[in-house]
């Protein structure tokens, strides 16, 4: 099997390899029920010192920063109310976290949680955050880019590995909002 986007040795449905991924991820691979087959949602074998965006695209091939996207955590507060929300944005962008994700979640103040919490909330590593698998309830934002990219690169829940998915394929996680201007 090839790889839509990037130059990987190892390709395979990441229904084939749920070992390789972080329980969270396993968990929401195996009861996949989103707009698109979960035949589509690929896993690919990378060296967990290459997760990071820039080294990763650098590593495994052109185009691959374009089709890359960060999930990151923000904890929005309102009095003593933390809500606690993941955001996906391509990776030549940045959250809009004092716009988009403030007034989305009727907060008065937003950040970019700590690696602590982020890790400790999703059951996932760092560096290999992704939106499938993200605690039952979570508001998921996601930037209207990645939903119309034909494939984008996103994390396992591990450092090691890589989800390739149809952009699309990320509007239809559970608790997912897709929203115009969220990464800029």
């Amino acid at each position: 099997m090839r790889a839509p986007i990037g130059n990987f040795d190892s390709v395979r449905p990441a229904a084939e390899v749920l070992d390789e991924l972080s329980p969270p991820v396993a968990g929401a691979i195996r009861a996949w029920s989103g707009p698109v087959p979960v035949e589509q949602l690929l896993y690919v074998d990378t060296a967990p010192e290459r997760a990071d965006t820039a080294v990763f695209a650098e590593a495994y091939g052109p185009g691959l920063l374009e089709s890359s996207a960060n999930c990151v955590v923000v904890a929005g507060k309102r009095g003593q109310s933390v809500t606690l929300t993941a955001c996906v944005v391509l990776s030549t962008t940045r959250v809009d976290v004092n716009g988009a994700v403030r007034r989305h979640l009727g907060v008065r103040k937003a950040s970019f949680a700590s690696m602590d919490t982020a890790v400790g909330e999703t059951g996932m590593e760092y560096g290999g955050i992704t939106p499938i698998g993200l605690p039952e309830g979570w508001p998921l934002l996601v930037d209207a880019a990645v939903v119309d990219a034909p494939y984008v690169v996103i994390g396992s829940g591990r450092r090691r590995g890589k989800l390739l998915v149809p952009g699309k394929a990320l509007a239809g996680v559970p608790g997912a909002v897709v929203l115009d201007g969220l990464g800029i």
